[in-house]
């Protein structure tokens, strides 16, 4: 072979997709004369934030079967919560992960290495026919984002984001790879700070009070004179250990667990770290050696004491690097004292904060989001876990949704599910021609409006005459509730379901089409409810700062409603079958027309529709979010 062709060869054996068998693997590592293996099947009962739907893939579940349901697990990091159930013992499957975090579990954990099998970073593989991509989750050395591309039937996809723990930044929007998980089914999301309470300082601005106190503090006291204690975890703050060395110029000591890890992360060369209490006076500690951070601190100026009469110091300062001691009404770095100790709370965290979690969801927006953090697990539609996704309303693409919900309204065998994608093309023909005849008959026709109407008049046709008894209209309801976003009101579902002729499949197709025009009208109110506060602190305007209004028939709401209806700086649309550029066409020919006056449009009655008819309920407030599990 010509030293040319070897060169071709080895390329495109460079670019050729790994090919993994899981299965296969793991009969390997037992060394198994078997050559396929059978699983029970996954319980519904095991957490759905455990699992790849579609696939037999456990991410970060080691200690929660008592069964094996699978060969392929995945970690996505290094962790004692994550990893938890990992011991040499380990013989339940092959362990998916990144090359760092392969070397911590064997050399430390003592893991067999035949059941550990490292994946390259933003390099596809194929494992079990499925699509894995692993790139950086910016959390801790060998922490990684999990993407999955999974094939189902009729050669489609499922595309899946599992971040594990995650920080949110900017350049992983710049990641190819990524963006090709744009618009993707799910994304299992970090939810440890999904509470707008948690709006913590940048990495970069958090180390660098750290430094500024230890250089601050060291020059006035000088060696041996006072003791600076980091608490960290088994694997993970070592961005701050790091610059505080590197800035302050001097050695940071560790115990001998600690350099142990260092060792592996490939800092064991003696410049940065040193086991040698005598080379300095900043020294690493356990977690909860401070303090504990959960639920609330609680300093252990005891154990400081302690520390200090030991090693012979006159002062210390410790420092417990983690989001959960942030205290958002207080200075931003809190600092409790005691005689010659002192504790600076520094909120660094290596979790997304509430801002990068909605920027994230913005970024990818998901069709759907599954918390990881601060819920019960086996409850993924539980009340807890719907509070933590209504933080992502307007953020995923409900839109794609659509065909499912219409779908969901005819249970039964294949031939109803195509009758119904039938049905929903056919009236969407009918509608725009619909729009068209509308269209022409607005133009053509002079509109009595008023001139502080904000709102289009729906006339109903023919059709609208058979109204269903009160018990049936209940049933339509509630029934299109379920297939609607939860800040959707009773009133507007009334509406469309009337609007729709009681027809559950149109009214939810007609939702869907303008969804973005109802979810404005509601930005815009809740932005005049918050200038109504602002500007009359006494306003009758009384509206719960955390949960719907009480109903759509309280008098002192409604009442409140109306006034705000009739106000001129306050311009909302209900919605109507014309589409917004027709829309702009009749609102400008109106605008031409003679206008009449108020008195004549209210005698109308029934016919004048209030802003009631769009808000029943008040949208969640954001500044009260899902209490979260504790999570360093």
């Amino acid at each position: 072979m010509s030293a040319q062709s070897a060169a071709t060869a080895t390329a495109n054996e460079r670019v050729k997709t790994l090919t993994l068998d899981s299965t296969q693997l793991y009969l390997t590592a037992l060394n198994s004369t078997t050559s396929t293996l059978s699983f029970p099947p996954i319980p519904s009962s095991f957490p759905p934030s455990n699992f790849i739907p579609n696939t037999r893939f456990l991410i970060d579940s080691f200690r929660l079967p008592f069964t094996a349901f699978s060969a392929s697990y995945f970690l996505s990091h290094f962790h004692s919560d994550q990893y938890s159930g990992l011991s040499p013992s380990w013989s339940k499957g092959i362990i998916f992960c990144s090359h760092l975090t392969s070397l911590l579990l064997i050399q430390t954990l003592k893991i067999p290495p035949r059941f550990v099998f490292a994946l390259p970073l933003n390099d596809p593989v194929l494992v079990d026919g499925c699509e894995v991509i692993l790139i950086d989750a910016n959390h801790c050395p060998g922490s990684v984002q999990l993407l999955f591309k999974v094939p189902t039937k009729n050669g489609i996809f499922e595309r899946y984001v599992h971040t594990g723990d995650f920080r949110y930044c900017n350049p992983m929007k710049l990641n190819s790879y990524l963006i090709g998980f744009v618009g993707c089914d799910a994304i299992f999301l970090d939810t440890t700070y999904c509470d707008p309470k948690c709006i913590l300082p940048s990495q970069e601005e958090s180390i660098d009070y750290v430094v500024s106190v230890v250089d601050r503090i060291g020059k006035e006291f000088g060696k041996r004179r006072v003791l600076f204690l980091i608490a960290t975890y088994v694997a993970g703050k070592e961005n701050i250990l790091v610059e505080v060395a590197r800035r302050c110029k001097t050695k940071i000591c560790v115990d001998g667990r600690k350099m142990e890890i260092l060792r592996v992360l490939g800092y064991g060369d003696g410049e940065v770290f040193t086991e040698d209490e005598s080379e300095s006076d900043v020294h690493v500690v356990g977690w909860s050696v401070l303090g504990e951070t959960w639920p609330y601190f609680r300093p252990n100026f005891v154990i400081m004491e302690e520390i200090m009469v030991e090693k012979g110091y006159e002062k210390v300062v410790g420092f417990v690097p983690t989001g959960w001691t942030y205290e958002v009404k207080r200075n931003k770095f809190a600092v409790q004292t005691k005689d010659t100790f002192e504790i600076h709370l520094v909120p660094c965290s290596e979790h997304s904060n509430y801002d990068e979690l909605k920027e994230y969801v913005k970024f990818l927006k998901p069709k759907k989001v599954i918390p990881t953090v601060g819920m019960d697990f086996e409850k993924l539609e539980s009340k807890h876990a719907d509070e933590l996704r209504k933080h992502f309303d307007g953020l995923i693409d409900e839109m794609d949704n659509k065909k499912d919900l219409l779908m969901g309204f005819h249970r039964g065998n294949c031939e109803t599910v195509e009758k119904v994608e039938r049905d929903a093309n056919e009236e969407r023909v009918m509608e725009r021609n619909k729009n068209m005849f509308e269209m022409k008959t607005v133009e053509s026709n002079d509109m009595d409006v008023s001139s502080n109407d904000v709102s289009y008049v729906h006339k109903p046709d023919s059709q609208d005459s058979t109204i269903p008894s009160e018990e049936e209209r209940e049933r339509i309801i509630e029934e299109t509730r379920d297939s609607l976003p939860k800040w959707v009101t009773r009133d507007q579902i009334l509406d469309l379901v009337s609007s729709s002729r009681w027809n559950i499949v149109e009214a939810v197709s007609n939702f869907y089409e303008h969804e973005i025009e109802f979810y404005e009208q509601v930005s815009v109110f809740r932005t005049f409810e918050s200038a109504s506060h602002a500007s009359s602190p006494n306003s009758p305007i009384s509206l719960s700062n955390s949960g719907p209004f009480r109903s759509s028939t309280d008098e002192s709401v409604n009442t409140n409603l109306s006034q705000v209806s009739k106000s001129p700086s306050l311009k909302l649309t209900r919605w109507s079958n014309i589409s917004p550029s027709k829309r702009k066409k009749n609102t400008e020919k109106r605008s031409n027309k003679k206008v009449k006056s108020n008195s004549k449009l209210e005698s109308s009655g029934s016919k004048q529709p209030t802003i009631t008819s769009f808000f029943s309920k008040l949208l969640p407030d954001d500044s009260k979010g899902g209490k979260t599990d504790r999570k360093n």
